[in-house]
């Protein structure tokens, strides 16, 4: 007779096992407060669309009836205008996350191993475990990538490393010259994702562009993205500029027609709107200067960062800043035992975490 699996006599449906041992993503929230609730956890932009992108979103939108682009050749060719590559250098996705799990789908498999720092972005240990494969966890040292303990974690079963630059939650940078000496030691037939969401707010000038690295390197691609610095995060729309073959890759993995008709003509705007945008990330670099300025004034120095957020290193007391900024209507983003990550926003916004900050005592 046969057998009959537990699932099956208890209706419950079979799942993958990987998923028992997966905590899925989940944003900061705050408990409601008496005033207005201030949305510093997430890395968004503090500032709306600019009339440009607003128009095209509109135009777009009156043909929502109709399947998108499928190959998004307009705004294919638009990034690749603007960044001086080959068209066939590109591909698109859902966010720059949306391309990197169209990535793993491409290179990652059980037995493969997948090499990234940590703490960094939390997408990357549930889109390596997703697809099969094995995380193996480098840890950062003072808050930066230890670039010689990743080589030293290759193995012949890696397929893919990435680095976070500027890492997030920590917002620090690796060197030109030392990410130039990593890439060195990997493999050619290991891929090297260079993760650039943030790379608009960098101002250090030691700091490696991925772009230039990855010129001549078939086996490192770039990501970056429309959510932050182009204040798209509600359309989702990200990039890879690699090598053809790369490319390629992701196009043969993406599932069709992920990135809609409005996010590609929005993105097409805000790309033709750049000047306009990158004057409001002047806006946010100092304003994240300020607001380091301040606690590092109250006695606790912080970490530099070249990103749109702080991370605040409080170890035990990061969950219970939290929630006493929670309380406060101040929603930032902690890491149990580790730290809190607090994004830039308007004045006004920063000003009210700066209040929350000095009411815990920081």
């Amino acid at each position: 007779m046969p057998q009959v699996s537990t699932a099956a006599t208890t209706g419950v449906p079979r799942f993958r096992s990987v998923l028992d041992r997966m905590v899925s993503y989940r944003p900061s929230t705050a408990p409601p407060a008496p005033g207005p609730t201030y949305r510093l956890a997430a890395n968004e932009s503090p500032y709306g669309p600019p009339d440009a992108v607003l128009a095209a979103i509109g135009r777009a939108a009156a043909q929502a009836n109709l399947y998108p682009d499928n190959g998004c050749s307009a705004l294919t060719g638009e990034i690749a205008e603007r960044f001086g590559v080959g068209a066939d250098q590109v591909a698109v996705g859902c966010g720059s996350v949306g391309v990197a799990q169209t990535l793993m789908a491409a290179v990652a498999e059980p037995g493969a191993e997948v090499v990234y720092a940590w703490r960094s972005f939390e997408a990357y240990p549930i889109l390596t475990r997703l697809a099969g494969a094995t995380a193996v966890e480098v840890p950062l040292r003072d808050g930066a990538h230890d670039l010689d303990a990743m080589a030293g974690a290759l193995t012949d079963r890696t397929r893919l490393v990435f680095v976070c630059n500027p890492n997030n939650p920590t917002g620090t940078v690796v060197p030109a010259g030392r990410l130039r000496a990593f890439l060195d030691r990997v493999p050619a037939d290991c891929l090297v994702v260079l993760d650039e969401a943030y790379r608009e707010y960098v101002r250090d000038a030691t700091t490696a562009d991925g772009l230039e690295l990855a010129a001549g390197r078939p086996n490192v691609a770039v990501l970056r993205t429309f959510s932050k610095a182009y204040g798209l995060a509600a359309l989702r729309v990200g990039f890879l500029v690699g090598h053809p073959v790369v490319a390629d890759a992701v196009r043969k993995t993406y599932l069709p027609f992920s990135v809609n008709g409005v996010a590609q003509a929005a993105a097409v705007a805000a790309l033709r709107s750049r000047e306009e945008l990158m004057a409001r990330v002047e806006t946010v670099v100092a304003e994240r200067e300020r607001v380091r300025g301040v606690l590092s004034a109250g006695g606790r120095p912080l970490p530099p960062s070249e990103a749109n957020f702080l991370w605040l290193p409080l170890g035990d007391r990061a969950t219970a800043f939290g929630e006493h900024c929670g309380r406060l209507g101040v929603v930032v983003r902690p890491f149990a035992g580790d730290g809190v990550r607090v994004s830039i926003g308007s004045p006004d916004q920063n000003d009210a975490f700066l209040s929350a900050a000095a009411a815990f005592g920081l």
